[in-house]
């Protein structure tokens, strides 16, 4: 079916309490798109409904731009508190002011007198929307052919993805119909909602002020980061998988790598619970290359198809390259990532470092310390896993009570303690810091709780952001085959950080 063009395919969601917040919300969007959704249930009465309602006319703004009027009741998932003949009158008169569209949601069409759809589709085109907050059916695909009650330019679709394989279901039902808006919802869709487009969604939604649905990213994000109005089938698809991830800076200095060197690339966070259902979506997401961070990067090793021998005796991975067979090879940067951080801070060659953890991320720095001519100590809330990983590099497991005992030329500390959103926690006591030099591999915060310890006591740090971005810029240069534009990349991550901080 061919459907009116939208002006723009990134559709911003105005919702707000009053008119005057929605005018603003309005403005900052219209610098953005020509697309934008108007969510009247979302305004907190009649009145402030019916004012915004009037301004869309006696203000044109509905003037070159396409408008989709939403008064979603409670029973599907939105504000409005009202019957459903007060759905379609406040539906009608946004038609009425310069709406080109209005969204009916399906739970209100069974129970809508005809003469009310008819009096509202004589206004406005239609979209006929189905929401589920908890799951994506076994059956969505039959959505697609739904006979609806009332003719319809545009089928709306939007659920919950708990796993990739629902958002590959989903993402689907885009490729048989130029006139469906899949919406993937929930933290495993927020990437698929950008790759959405490039599958063939008519529109794809982004917030403004407060986020609508479950997984929404903000239009700058949609628009400004991840390009998604750009993407196409010849997008190179790449990503962090993780749990957690979205603490990641990974896509904000990847992107705007791919900007400056004018690559069609895309870099996104994905949510992985659970690794074999990412891995088999791999191909159908058109998935080029990935990196690998909690709790993946040793569990990664046994679904590779090829391991750099390197990262073989590591045992842990982070940086994936998906061959044009499909066939998954395995590397590891965060080696060059240690030692980039701290062989400009100390001697490595004879100097006694003690290791705080046992992972994937430590058992990198590890082997490069070994590498590099260091005593290597091992610390770990395991003490077999430890000594384990002690015996692999030649060094020695310390237990943490010997530590306050014990002095060291360095401490690293190679494990998720203290990072954001749980930025109050540290490794270690400030008493167990008996070192010349303190290097945390957590980025963020850029000052941890450890790095705090160890400046109250007059010892040097190093922050997580050195190794972030040097074994990023590695990951870039390994799956583009281009230099890496390693000070753009370190001016992202750190404007980054900065703002977190003057959120704080």
């Amino acid at each position: 079916m061919t459907i009116p063009p939208f002006k723009d395919r990134i559709c911003a969601v105005v919702a707000a309490r009053t008119s005057a917040a929605a005018h603003r919300q309005f403005r900052s969007a219209q610098q953005v798109t020509r697309t934008m959704e108007i969510r009247l249930d979302w305004f907190r009465d009649g009145p402030e409904r019916m004012k915004f309602t009037a301004d869309i006319k006696s203000r044109g703004l509905g003037r070159n731009r396409t408008l989709i009027a939403t008064c979603r009741r409670k029973e599907a998932g939105g504000l409005f508190r009202g019957s459903i003949p007060a759905e379609f009158l406040a539906l009608s008169r946004a038609a009425g002011s310069g709406c080109s569209y209005v969204d009916l949601a399906v739970e209100s069409l069974p129970e809508s007198p005809r003469e009310l759809v008819a009096g509202l589709r004589s206004g406005a085109l239609c979209v006929v929307s189905y929401h589920n907050f908890e799951e994506t059916p076994s059956a969505v695909e039959k959505l697609a052919a739904w006979p609806a009650k009332v003719p319809f330019q545009v089928l709306k679709i939007a659920t919950r993805c708990n796993s990739y394989a629902d958002g590959l279901r989903l993402l689907a039902l885009c490729e048989r119909r130029s006139n469906v808006i899949a919406v993937p919802m929930g933290d495993i869709g927020l990437p698929l909602r950008v790759l959405a487009l490039r599958a063939g969604s008519a529109l794809a939604y982004a917030s403004v002020g407060e986020k609508t649905a479950p997984g929404q990213l903000t239009l700058d994000e949609m628009k400004k980061l991840y390009r998604a109005d750009r993407l196409d089938k010849k997008t190179r698809v790449y990503g962090v998988i993780g749990n957690p991830v979205f603490h990641s800076l990974s896509p904000l200095m990847q992107n705007r790598a791919f900007r400056q060197k004018r690559l069609n690339a895309v870099f996104l966070p994905f949510l992985v619970p659970d690794l074999k259902d990412f891995l088999r979506a791999v191909p159908e997401l058109g998935i080029a290359g990935f990196s690998v961070t909690i709790p993946h990067k040793e569990r990664i090793l046994e679904h590779l198809d090829e391991c750099d021998p390197l990262a073989a005796r590591i045992g842990a991975v982070n940086t994936i390259v998906v061959r044009r067979s499909g066939r998954l090879y395995g590397c590891n940067t965060d080696y060059v990532g240690v030692l980039r951080a701290l062989e400009s801070r100390i001697t490595l060659r004879g100097s006694r470092v003690l290791l705080c953890g046992a992972g994937g991320a430590a058992r990198a720095a590890a082997f490069a310390l070994s590498e590099a001519g260091s005593r290597v100590c091992i610390c770990a809330r395991k003490p077999g896993r430890a000594a384990a990983l002690a015996r692999a590099v030649g060094g020695e497991a310390v237990p943490r009570a010997a530590l306050r005992r014990q002095f060291f030329d360095a401490v690293v500390n190679a494990t998720p303690v203290g990072m954001s959103p749980r930025e109050g926690r540290s490794p270690l006591r400030a008493g167990e810091l008996n070192c010349r030099l303190v290097f945390d591999t957590i980025y963020r915060p850029l000052r941890t709780r450890l790095l705090r310890l160890a400046e109250g006591r007059g010892i040097a740090t190093v922050s997580g952001l050195e190794m972030f971005v040097a074994q990023g810029a590695a990951q870039f240069e390994i799956w583009t085959g281009k230099r890496a534009p390693v000070a753009l990349m370190r001016r992202a991550a750190w404007q980054a950080l900065q703002d977190d901080k003057q959120r704080r």
